[in-house]
């Protein structure tokens, strides 16, 4: 079992789809307390921390359909892009097939909703909030091999592309637009937060997976499931205590 549990976590997604399976074949799985292994783990990757995750209140989750979807989207995408292509000419081609032929959008009218915050209802629904939609937009780009970051503004949550300069950015929640550091800078002035350049840096998967959590915490507490929010409150402390014990000289 805790061979198969470590396996679950590993960075190589087939393997850890594998070990997942055999886990709910053999009774084995403890959702909760193998997304706080994977806390504890320090091995931090995106897709198998936002499934695992997930899996927390949806322990029949199908890992291997939610990797299926995204290979789709993905597959899509490489059959637009005309190499050699610029990771700016990527994003336009990952924009047009994510929000015009997928449909995903940005939940403005049930913005709370807990299951805006979960991988896989994001995929069926293909509805989230920037954070969500940030990390679809992200694994997508990763099978692409396109390098983007996700960065976690203060109120808001998008993605940046590094490898040119200056850097641009997507904003998934907007459909992907693409935005300069003086557009997000204006955008932070209007929500009545002082920008620092620090703000665009790139954002570690460890934070965006706690944000997560910060945010389902908070949105279980606005439609009072009060049992859900102190689990995923529970989980923000780990993230922390984790980091603490480990970031100490």
């Amino acid at each position: 079992m805790e061979f198969l549990q470590e396996t679950s976590r590993s960075s190589n997604r087939p393997l850890a789809r594998h070990a997942a399976w055999f886990l709910e074949e053999l009774k084995f799985a403890d959702p909760v307390a193998e997304f706080r292994g994977f806390i504890r783990s320090l091995n931090y990757e995106l897709e198998t921390g936002a499934l695992l995750l997930s899996r927390t209140v949806a322990p029949a989750l199908d890992a291997g359909a939610c990797c299926t979807e995204l290979d789709r989207i993905a597959k899509r995408c490489a059959e637009l892009i005309s190499e050699p292509a610029s990771a700016r000419e990527k994003c336009r081609v990952i924009n047009r097939v994510l929000f015009h032929e997928w449909g995903f959008h940005g939940n403005v009218e049930h913005y709370t909703d807990p299951l805006n915050s979960f991988l896989d209802q994001v995929l069926i629904r293909r509805t989230g909030i920037p954070l969500s939609l940030s990390i679809v937009y992200l694994l997508v780009a990763q099978r692409l091999g396109l390098a983007l970051e996700p960065v976690g503004l203060p109120g808001h949550f998008i993605v940046g592309s590094f490898e040119e300069s200056p850097p641009f950015f997507v904003d998934p929640f907007d459909k992907g637009v693409f935005l300069d550091p003086d557009e997000i800078f204006t955008l932070l002035r209007a929500n009545h937060i002082s920008p620092k350049e620090t703000d665009l840096a790139p954002t570690p998967v460890r934070e965006v997976l706690c944000r997560n959590c910060r945010n389902l915490a908070n949105h279980y507490t606005t439609v009072g499931d009060t049992e859900h929010a102190r689990l995923f409150a529970s989980f923000v402390e780990e993230f922390e205590s984790t980091y603490e014990r480990h970031a100490r000289p």
